[in-house]
């Protein structure tokens, strides 16, 4: 089994450069790769990009948001535990920052995260809570991506884009096959700072339509 209590490098390199958690190097490869923050319009509602970011907890993602889109556009972020603010350098207080704490298939969340929409691009780097037994912690990503997927039917605008995490396994491919449906690109993706032996992957969907 793999010892995850050990700082590998790209932990060592997310401390080094402010951010509370490894994940954030996902985010900036897909980010490169697909042109999340650089090639999408502004959202329908003016103002700059409109991003939600799922499961944001402890922030990483949502730092990156921000110091990408600067003060400009909107990022509303949700997780069950609060974010971390030992990086955040004020960030998370700035006027174009939500942070909804709660359970993201609760009917309240939902609307609470809905009435900010709709918006350029959804990001979720959520996940279960493991129990080591490989089928059921896949049974729940699985479930959880679903309901991430929910979110880009209804709250993501036409167009938009979004990259989400799911365990391998299970049925993936019915997954990606409705992503496919919804967007005019859908793939899998594992980026190069995933731990080599986990089994997680990234669903992207490009251009809804």
């Amino acid at each position: 089994m793999a010892d995850y209590s050990k700082p590998d490098y790209w932990q060592l390199k997310a401390r080094k450069e402010g951010y509370p958690a490894r994940s954030v190097y996902k985010l900036d490869e897909m980010s490169e790769k697909f042109g999340f923050l650089k090639n999408l319009r502004p959202g329908a509602q003016g103002g700059g990009l409109r991003v939600l970011d799922l499961g944001a907890a402890p922030g990483s993602w949502s730092l990156y948001v921000l110091r990408k889109i600067k003060t400009s556009g909107l990022l509303v972020s949700a997780d069950l535990s609060p974010l971390s603010r030992e990086f955040d350098k004020g960030l998370f207080s700035q006027g174009n920052f939500r942070f909804i704490q709660g359970d993201i298939t609760d009917q309240a969340v939902m609307g609470e995260i809905a009435s900010q929409g709709p918006y350029t691009l959804l990001l979720s780097d959520a996940a279960p809570a493991t129990t080591g037994n490989r089928t059921i912690d896949t049974a729940r990503s699985q479930e959880l991506a679903e309901a991430v997927l929910a979110y880009a039917e209804t709250a993501l605008e036409k167009g938009g884009s979004m990259a989400l995490k799911v365990f391998q396994g299970g049925d993936t491919s019915a997954l990606l096959r409705k992503i496919k449906e919804l967007f005019a690109t859908g793939k899998s993706y594992k980026p190069e700072a995933c731990r080599s032996e986990s089994f997680e992957m990234y669903c992207i969907g490009i251009g809804k339509k």
